[in-house]
């Protein structure tokens, strides 16, 4: 792989030639991909990689004793211990392949949930979390009979850290968080939420989905006991996803599925499970995606996550600058505004309906996120059912941060 991060430089120009997506028109105008908060765009590495697997490697995993069998394992086992380094976990048994961040939530919830939650216990969610960090836990507590509590929010978009101090007690057993907000870029205070659940006996399931992609994570420095993300989100394959989890946690939990591979022996009579990570990764898995995903993860090493950081905030501090400088300012009303944000920027004008906005964008090239973004309770605590989002990644520049502010300067005259 090339140095795309030359001369420890940033050179952006050098990286989008890597990304054949963003080298097309849309009706007519130069595309400018703001949408990367729901999913970013894949180098041609990683199109090159799924592109070989296939011609070259494809096989089962974990079963065959043939050669393309021994090359697809060891491609896919290579990606779980790249994915153990990219989070600093302790060692690769605790990563285990789902289907993406919605799953391996599901996951906890369904297997530690099932196993460690009685009637009467708690779970802790926030007023910012996505609906994947909302829905499986409001099951979980449904059927254990449990209470869901809720961190609530400032109107800056932060959580309020000394309501949390009020809501665990010994009945918490789980507290589940995202790292980032999806719709304000919020960065929330996630080791200091860990340290009030451990204080009280609670473990913490962390939704790192919009904070892998830009922010280094240490799972061991965190010191959280569960953490998700998705592979689309950080420049890899859709239907991926990872779960890291503290190995004496997973040994403790019973698998989530059943089927082939997550058992040592079946009989008609019992079954002997696998050993973590194997026994919660029932069937056939995701072997081509899960093998490009190394190559999407070693591209982004390659290029520098504090780079690709330091790039993204030059990004939405020049887009909130431009935003500000418009002689209309007091029809736009930025949402979230806490100083800790990763390059997320939201808003909405006034006398136009967010989704209006979006078609608008849309018709000048500008592919920005229009909606509730899966955050229906946030927008409900905020008083509004939705928001225009721009989201930025490496790939982004500043000419497309001046064509937004362009298209929303027209807009709001």
């Amino acid at each position: 792989m090339m140095n795309l991060a030359l001369h420890h430089k940033f050179d952006v120009q050098r990286i989008r030639e890597q990304f054949p997506t963003l080298h097309q028109t849309i009706h007519g105008k130069p595309l400018a991909y703001l949408d990367n908060a729901a999913t970013t765009h894949k180098p041609q590495v990683v199109l090159d990689a799924l592109n070989y697997f296939y011609q070259h490697d494809n096989a089962n995993v974990h079963r065959g004793m043939h050669t393309l069998a021994t090359r697809a394992t060891e491609a896919l086992e290579t990606t779980r211990r790249r994915v153990q380094h990219f989070i600093h976990a302790a060692n690769p048994e605790e990563i285990i392949f789902t289907a993406g961040a919605t799953a391996g939530i599901n996951l906890v919830a369904s297997s530690y949930g099932q196993a460690f939650v009685q009637a009467g216990d708690e779970v802790i969610i926030s007023h910012m979390e996505h609906h994947a960090n909302i829905v499986p836990w409001q099951m979980l507590c449904q059927a254990r009979l449990a209470q869901l509590k809720v961190i609530p929010i400032s109107e800056t978009g932060e959580l309020m850290m000394s309501a949390l101090e009020n809501l665990i007690t010994t009945k918490t057993k789980v507290v589940a968080i995202n790292h980032v907000s999806n719709t304000l870029g919020t960065i929330n205070p996630i080791k200091e939420v860990i340290m009030q659940a451990h204080a009280q006996g609670a473990v913490v399931v962390v939704d790192a989905a919009q904070a892998a992609p830009h922010l280094t994570i240490d799972v061991q420095d965190l010191g959280c006991d569960f953490l998700v993300f998705s592979a689309h989100k950080a420049y890899g394959p859709t239907g991926v996803g990872i779960l890291y989890g503290k190995k004496e946690l997973l040994d403790a939990m019973p698998p989530y599925q059943g089927g082939g591979t997550m058992n040592r022996q079946v009989t008609l009579e019992k079954t002997i499970y696998s050993d973590t990570p194997y026994k919660f990764e029932a069937g056939t898995p995701n072997v081509a995606d899960i093998v490009a995903f190394q190559t999407a993860l070693a591209f982004i090493s390659e290029v520098g996550q504090v780079a690709i950081s330091t790039h993204e905030q030059e990004l939405l501090n020049h887009a909130y600058h431009q935003l500000s400088q418009l002689s209309q300012l007091s029809k736009i009303h930025f949402i979230g505004t806490s100083p800790q944000k990763i390059g997320i920027i939201a808003f909405l004008i006034d006398g136009m309906h967010h989704l209006d906005v979006g078609m608008l964008l849309d018709a000048q090239g500008i592919a920005v996120r229009t909606g509730h973004s899966c955050t229906q309770p946030l927008m409900d605590r905020l008083g509004i059912d939705g928001v225009v989002r721009a989201s930025f990644a490496m790939y982004n520049t500043l000419e497309e941060v001046e064509q937004l502010v362009a298209a929303v300067s027209r807009l709001v005259s």
